[in-house]
């Protein structure tokens, strides 16, 4: 009967450790956010929240500004796009009809150039369209950082002021 006691006694005291590690765990997490919450509570915000949704409605602008850029390039990109693929089945067609009248060399020596210069004009089409989409994103995302720096200089002013 001793040994049934005893082991109830310890399986009390590990439950009441285990709970009391648990509980320690549970305060160093609700602590800090506890002292966050009562800082904030303390923080004079009367007439910030004015300025909270000003700032929020100058994102959302911002957001939309660089979504309306991000939009345009793309579509001058594509634009671009048709644009050097018209222009390279043109110039094809036009080699096509020239070499039904001519010898089988020569027709064989223009498909050869027109081959090479081919080439040469993708890889300059690849780096012209990669450069407008590297400009459009670029301003795009010019828009939002200028929108962030002064979202921070605003908290900077809201928080100096509020001292």
């Amino acid at each position: 009967m001793a040994t049934s006691r005893t082991s109830t006694t310890a399986a009390k005291k590990a439950g009441s450790t285990r709970s009391s590690a648990a509980e320690d765990i549970q305060d160093a997490f609700v602590k800090p956010l506890k002292g966050m919450a009562d800082r904030l509570q303390n923080l004079p915000l009367a007439g910030a929240a004015g300025a909270i949704v000003e700032s929020g409605r100058k994102d959302l602008q911002a957001l939309v500004q660089a979504n309306e850029k991000s939009y345009q390039g793309l579509q001058a990109v594509v634009q671009r796009q048709t644009e050097m693929l018209k222009a390279s089945i043109q110039d094809w067609q036009s080699t096509v009809k020239g070499m039904s009248t001519g010898e089988p060399r020569e027709n064989l020596a223009k498909l050869d150039a027109m081959g090479k210069a081919a080439f040469k004009q993708a890889l300059d089409d690849i780096r012209e369209l990669s450069e407008m989409a590297a400009k459009s994103q670029s301003e795009a995302f010019e828009v939002v950082r200028k929108r962030i720096g002064e979202n921070v200089d605003e908290v900077s002013k809201l928080l100096r002021t509020r001292k």
